[in-house]
């Protein structure tokens, strides 16, 4: 558990190190990415445009 955590922490500093450097049109296009991302997850399991990820911890 300790040596998991550990590892998140790295690799979440590591992320946002990256982040530092990067331009805002990079930037823009990396929340673009993510975006189509998401938008093929959503359509894979035939989730609604609108679902939220509230919606589905409370749907359990």
């Amino acid at each position: 558990m300790l040596l998991r955590l550990a590892y998140l922490t790295v690799t979440n500093a590591f992320a946002a190190l990256r982040l530092l450097p990067m331009s805002d049109r990079d930037k823009d296009v990396e929340i673009l990415a993510l975006r189509h991302r998401l938008t093929v997850l959503r359509n894979r399991l035939h989730l609604p445009e609108d679902f939220r990820i509230h919606d589905w911890v409370t749907a359990r």
